[in-house]
């Protein structure tokens, strides 16, 4: 590794990064997770359950307008069980206990410290990117004749319908990466030093920047193993969501000096 200051006088010391420290970082999360499995499935049970309960809400009931508040629930609660994770890897790492009181109370204490900050963003993010998919949505198929998209699929295979699904996933590409550049190692950072969240952010993003081809093929391997993970009614999230948690953990001890 290259050592290479960090943007800002007072932002950490980062490292650029190389394909064998992505392979590194994956080895010891699936290690944490063959360790302390029960940790990784008590977490990753949280977001199979809101999976279910979209696909629930919007097939059985046929009331796709559950699946709002149901997503949005995603963004504020994520960064939280992000940290179980992170704190099982850092104790495993630092051969100490582990035990549930010790990790669900080190939870608990981000509530006084810079997550809920970090997880305003995310929000903030989320809700743009909300009404933005619904005006590229009205754009689109505004003067189209009303149809249920929950039931009548037919309307995205008209010339419009692709146009619109073409448009939605390049801006929603653009969000992600934005969002990912600022978090990739932020929300570690958060949990192991006290710096606030404007600085991990923009060590974040001053990371990618600084290995962009790296660290943006590691933000679509994530992509893709979680589309993998959702595929068999989300129970590969079980395994792929703690694995990545348990690595993204690895990767910032190995990127940030």
């Amino acid at each position: 590794m290259t050592t290479t200051p960090a943007a800002g006088p007072a932002a950490p010391e980062i490292l650029a990064v190389e394909t064998s420290d992505l392979a590194y970082a994956l080895r010891r999360g699936w290690q944490d997770f063959r360790t302390a499995p029960l940790y990784g499935l008590f977490f990753a049970s949280v977001y199979v359950a809101g999976g279910w309960l979209i696909v629930w809400a919007m097939t059985t009931q046929g009331q796709i307008w559950w699946t709002l508040p149901a997503s949005a629930g995603f963004p504020i609660l994520g960064p939280f069980i992000a940290c179980g994770l992170y704190e099982v890897s850092r104790r495993l790492e630092a051969g100490e206990a582990l035990d549930w009181p010790g990790v669900l109370k080190a939870i608990f204490r981000q509530k006084d410290r810079q997550i809920p900050s970090i997880a305003a963003v995310i929000v903030v993010f989320f809700l743009f990117w909300n009404f933005l998919s619904h005006m590229i949505f009205a754009l689109f198929l505004g003067t189209a004749t009303m149809t249920n998209v929950s039931s009548s699929l037919a309307i995205f295979a008209t010339p419009q319908g692709l146009t619109m699904l073409a448009v939605g996933t390049l801006v929603g590409a653009v969000f992600a990466t934005v969002l990912y550049s600022l978090t990739v190692v932020a929300l570690p950072m958060l949990l192991d030093r006290e710096v606030d969240f404007v600085t991990a952010m923009l060590t974040s993003l001053d990371l990618v920047r600084t290995s962009p081809l790296v660290m943006l093929g590691w933000g679509a391997f994530i992509a893709v193993a979680l589309f993998l993970g959702m595929a068999p009614w989300f129970l590969g999230l079980f395994v792929v969501l703690p694995v990545l948690g348990h690595a993204s953990w690895h990767l910032y001890r190995r990127t940030i000096a």
